[in-house]
């Protein structure tokens, strides 16, 4: 089976409050035991904000380091799941309960070559 990357991008700024995210957090958790019990789960996580990036490029021999994200914007990696499926349409399934899930725009992108 294919693996597939499901990015979570959610707006800059604080948190949501607790009486908003509790409940999205359940749904989350809810969605993850599902992965897991269709055995389409690999891994997930979420991440610190996009301010606490590192970003390093090469120039001129050397390997510059800036902080903070790559790209400014008004939305930012938020965290991701990788999940295993037949093909590109159960991945997109996975995708849309996880959106559905975390009220944010899930991309769903496949894995090249092989699945380790």
């Amino acid at each position: 089976m294919k693996q597939y990357l499901l990015s979570i991008y959610q707006p800059d700024g604080e948190a949501p409050p607790p009486e908003t995210l509790e409940p999205i957090m359940r749904d989350v958790d809810a969605l993850d035991r599902e992965m897991r019990a269709a055995g389409a789960w690999v891994f997930s996580a979420g991440l610190h904000p996009a301010s606490t990036a590192t970003v390093l490029r090469v120039k001129d021999d050397e390997v510059l380091m800036t902080d903070g994200p790559f790209a400014e914007g008004k939305e930012h990696l938020g965290g991701l799941t990788v999940v295993r499926a037949p093909d590109l349409d159960s991945a997109l399934e996975w995708g849309r309960k996880l959106a559905r899930a975390t009220t944010l725009p899930v991309e769903v992108r496949p894995f090249q070559g092989e699945a380790i």
